[in-house]
């Protein structure tokens, strides 16, 4: 499996739902459903802490391509 996203089948569903929810409506809080899918998807600590922090530096990525428009 590739590195940014750890093993499990979980963890990627997690991913996709959330990827799905923002694309239907990109003015979601994506913390919000970071902690909803923690708890759908029964994540490990380990596998909440990577959400947590995969969907925390993506927000900081399109704040510095915003910022560079």
């Amino acid at each position: 499996m590739h590195e940014l996203l750890p093993d499990g089948e979980e963890i990627r569903r997690a991913v996709k739902w959330i990827s799905s929810h923002l694309s239907e409506n990109p003015d979601q809080r994506v913390q919000s459903l970071v902690q909803e899918a923690i708890f759908k998807f029964d994540l490990s600590p380990l596998e909440a802490e990577f959400l947590i922090g995969f969907y925390s530096r993506n927000k900081e990525e399109d704040s510095v391509r915003t910022s560079q428009l």
